[in-house]
C-alpha cells in the first residue's frame, strides 16, 4: 500500500510524473493503511482484555 502512493503519481513504465495523479489508487492506499492501523490497535487491546481476563480468574 505504500508502494501505490508514489506509484499514483509516478508512472512506472516511463518514470515521468502524471499529469494526472491515479486518484482512487491514492486515497485507496491511504485507507488501506489507515484500516491496517485502527485493525491492529484493535487486536491489541482485545489481546489485553483477555490477559486481564485470565489474571483475574486466577486469583
Amino acid at each position: 500500500m505504500i508502494v501505490g502512493i508514489p506509484i499514483s503519481f509516478v508512472s512506472p513504465t516511463e518514470g515521468s510524473i502524471r499529469e494526472q495523479p491515479l486518484i482512487p489508487l491514492f486515497y485507496g492506499s491511504i485507507a488501506g493503511i489507515i484500516i491496517i492501523f485502527f485493525y491492529s490497535g484493535y487486536k491489541e487491546r482485545k489481546r489485553k482484555q483477555e490477559e486481564r481476563r485470565k489474571r483475574r480468574s486466577k486469583k
